[in-house]
């Protein structure tokens, strides 16, 4: 027991990193250990997007500058799925960053601000009084697990994983785009609803282009995965701008929805990011919630050392409850296209609207019952 770590994180994606960051911001004395199955740079599926509220993230961490290489997306275009569009300047701009090169900037950040880091697989998880011991060897006051949508750690707490219906499946590639194209796109589809494609231009003459739908949708199908992940974004493609072909580096990925009510983990075994099921389920996005529930888990672990994890539930419910809640209910309200449709034709003529379903899909964002209203309104007057 002599060698202590004060925090082991598990998983050193924008989750992890930001976990392990944030603990050695709180106290530079500290002892974290960052475990990781990879080595970085390492590819992953998503979408890429870092939306301005991961920056203002990457700012509390310490981290201001960490994007300012890539140039900003200002302009948003939704379409939605019975035709619907918007298409308008964000209050304030998006970026597009290859997970390859985001998750990579943040381990050599948190290794340059002293925290070890090693690649290891997780395989077993002990509790030991006021301790956790992973893997017989390595014992911690406290462990973050941000191991991503299959994380290992969660199954070790006896967490189960999250339900089908709250689980989309997406598949993502990279292709050429017009140098100067700054505009994010999203086509949302009636098919298998709720169902999009997008295309989010990275800066450099390449777009991450992709499509993603709920998994029991695309099990109702019938048809293999790949066939239809792969057929739909190739077909969705001339709706998405000026898309060179062929689509190259084509992956898929699960992300786990939010529900509403994230379990934040058990014992002294806090989950983050995508291991606690924190992904909108309105849009897909997760690494706003990733940095955010990293920076909250660190906060609890090294400030609350005797009840972490009492201290990380209040923390994700101070900064989030309201919102989760709000997705929550608009997901269900968006089972009907007809809301969605409604609610881009509210956007398209009240800014006020399309900023906050931006600040909805991509941050901690709530409804006011006021423009709520509106949507109800132009959603009762189309179906009339």
């Amino acid at each position: 027991m002599e060698d202590v770590w004060d925090l082991v994180v598990v998983g050193a994606g924008p989750a992890g990193s930001a976990a392990a960051l944030r603990a050695r911001q709180l106290d530079p004395g500290c002892r974290v250990l960052l475990l990781d199955r990879a080595a970085f740079p390492r590819d992953k599926a998503c979408g890429d997007g870092i939306a301005a509220h991961a920056r203002q993230e990457l700012a509390l961490l310490g981290l201001p500058g960490l994007l300012d290489d890539h140039r900003p997306t200002p302009r948003l275009s939704v379409t939605s799925p019975g035709g619907a569009h918007v298409s308008a300047v964000v209050a304030r701009p998006n970026h597009v960053v290859p997970r390859r090169v985001f998750d990579a900037r943040l381990v050599e950040a948190a290794r340059a601000r002293g925290v070890e880091v090693r690649r290891h697989r997780v395989r077993t998880l002990t509790a030991l009084g006021e301790h956790v011991v992973v893997d017989g060897h390595l014992v911690a006051r406290a462990v973050v697990a941000a191991d991503g949508a299959n994380s290992a750690v969660r199954r070790l707490i006896g967490v189960p994983p999250s339900p089908d219906r709250h689980t989309a499946i997406a598949v993502r590639g990279y292709a050429d785009v017009p140098p100067d194209d700054d505009v994010q796109v999203i086509v949302m589809r009636s098919e298998a609803w709720p169902a999009y494609g997008w295309s989010f231009p990275v800066g450099d003459g390449t777009a991450n282009v992709g499509y993603g739908l709920l998994l029991p949708r695309m099990r109702e199908i019938g048809l293999p995965g790949r066939e239809i992940l792969h057929g739909r974004l190739a077909r969705l493609l001339p709706l998405l701008g000026e898309i060179g072909s062929p689509v190259r580096d084509l992956r898929a990925h699960h992300l786990p929805l939010s529900s509403g009510r994230p379990v934040p983990g058990a014992g002294r075994v806090l989950l983050a990011g995508d291991a606690a099921s924190l992904v909108n389920p309105l849009t897909g996005e997760g690494i706003y919630y990733a940095l955010l529930s990293g920076r909250l888990a660190a906060e609890a672990a090294i400030g609350s050392p005797d009840d972490p994890l009492r201290a990380y539930r209040r923390g994700l419910r101070r900064a989030l409850g309201r919102h989760l809640r709000t997705t929550d209910v608009l997901a269900l309200a968006a089972r009907s296209p007809g809301f969605i449709d409604a609610a881009i034709d509210v956007a398209a003529r009240r800014t006020e609207v399309f900023d906050l379903l931006v600040d909805v899909g991509l941050g901690a964002g709530t409804v006011p019952p006021r423009l709520a209203a509106a949507v109800a309104l132009r959603w009762f007057k189309n179906l009339a």
